[in-house]
């Protein structure tokens, strides 16, 4: 009888890659959802926020009460990699720690039941052979690891160190590897992804990424997750949107866009110059632009608050996070005058409304347009209802739309198909199939 392993990754995109490296390393166990049968348990954390810390602790607890007597809790991570030695003595419930180094080695700590702390940090690449979870056809490929950048808030750095990028070739290989097995979508992921290769001597690397990726035969949809103002430029923009493979998706965070608030905040960049690579995003056809902003940072007066606020009610961003500013201990705005915490959550409530209008506005934009789509499966809302992500969407980020009308095609869920979008419904777009692509 094969053992059982119950692994749960917490956080990014980013963190599920690795987390599905352990999964390869650990083919042999069979993996159940049922956490009280399984003989490994794994929580992979996240330790970027606060909410983020709570939510892993929890996580690691809750398990450790519903777990058999003769199973192994094993924590790796984030979390673990930056707070080693306080977990190591708080919590005597896990039975093994490990950081963000030895996710290759996960199956040497179980066999010998004791953990290892690398100094270096690990980065998957094409001889990592993970298993790809939550699809059959769409797959994340970490790029870099690391940061370069100085973020007042962000901890990254601290304990994840510069940035460190694959090679072309290295992502080349991994690709076409992926797409021999069925793979027709990649999403690109990186904690800056447009400084991708500048480590390795790359000028421009995500221009030059996009050509690598251009040349596997295969890739049908591409997307490139987590730009940074002061690293993307104009030429990147147009590579992306003059691409054939890759959606005019633009996913940049800029957190603020007060001029003081964004020094403060030491983003690089101003409102002038973040606002020209915003415009110059918009000015591309179909193009979708998303970003995130963070409520209450030390420094955020009144008047810098009115001005996002303005600003993203003008603007429109097709989707926006809104993150509740957490003080981490290691970051330069912890020592910071801090703002109220009841003027932080009057601001969140504000900008998350914003936030429901703006992506209203984006989503009946596309009513009456015909659009390509993958079929995902049945949806959440109806037995007779399926689901669907238009390719210009990102995978567990943007939503689906529902079809409700399937034209008697075959239903083929994985499958891209063109759909005519005909409605707009509480909060979501009403579609129907006209043909398999």
């Amino acid at each position: 009888m094969s053992k059982k392993l119950h692994l749960v990754s917490l956080g990014c995109t980013k963190n599920l890659v690795d987390s599905e490296v352990m999964l390869g390393r650990l083919r042999e166990y069979e993996i159940s959802d049922d956490a009280t049968s399984a003989d490994v348990i794994i929580v992979n954390t996240c330790g970027f926020i606060d909410a983020a810390k709570e939510e892993s602790i929890n996580t690691i607890l809750n398990l450790h009460q519903e777990r058999k007597e003769s199973s192994l809790l094993v924590v790796s991570g984030c979390l673990t990699e930056r707070y080693q030695e306080e977990l190591q003595r708080d919590l005597p419930e896990v039975d093994i720690f490990t950081g963000v180094g030895d996710y290759e080695k996960i199956d040497q700590m179980i066999a010998k039941k004791r953990g290892i702390f690398s100094p270096s940090v690990y980065l998957a690449n094409e001889n990592s052979e993970r298993i790809i979870t939550g699809s059959n056809t769409h797959a994340y490929i970490k790029i870099a690891e690391g940061c370069n950048q100085s973020c007042s808030f962000c901890a990254i750095p601290s304990f994840k160190g510069k940035l460190h990028s694959r090679t072309l070739e290295s992502i080349k290989k991994e690709l076409t590897a992926l797409v021999a097995k069925g793979f027709y979508e990649f999403s690109f992921i990186s904690q800056d992804s447009s400084s991708f290769g500048r480590d390795i001597g790359l000028k421009d690397g995500l221009v030059d990424l996009i050509k690598t990726v251009e040349s596997v035969d295969g890739v049908k949809i591409a997307r490139i997750l987590y730009l940074y103002p002061t690293t993307t430029t104009f030429k990147l923009i147009d590579t992306i949107a003059d691409s054939k493979v890759f959606e005019t998706y633009y996913d940049m965070p800029i957190q603020q866009i007060d001029d003081t608030l964004l020094k403060i905040m030491r983003r690089g960049f101003g409102e002038k110059k973040s606002i020209e690579l915003l415009e110059y995003m918009k000015s591309k056809k179909d193009a979708f632009i998303r970003t995130s902003i963070i409520a209450g940072h030390p420094g955020e007066s009144d008047e810098a608050f009115k001005r996002v606020c303005d600003f993203l009610q003008e603007f429109k961003f097709d989707r926006f996070n809104v993150f509740y500013y957490s003080n981490e201990e290691t970051t330069p705005a912890f020592t910071m005058k801090p703002v109220e915490e009841e003027v932080i959550e009057e601001r969140v409530e504000a900008l998350e409304q914003i936030a429901k209008e703006t992506t209203e506005y984006s989503l009946k934009k596309m009513i009456g347009k015909t659009i390509n789509v993958i079929l995902e499966g049945k949806s959440e809302e109806h037995e007779y209802i399926l689901s669907a992500r238009p390719t210009l969407w990102a995978k567990d980020i943007d939503g689906d739309i529902l079809i409700n009308d399937t034209s008697d095609l075959e239903i083929l869920y994985g499958a891209l198909y063109e759909v005519k979008i005909t409605n707009f419904t509480g909060e979501k777009l009403l579609g129907t199939l006209m043909k398999i692509v």
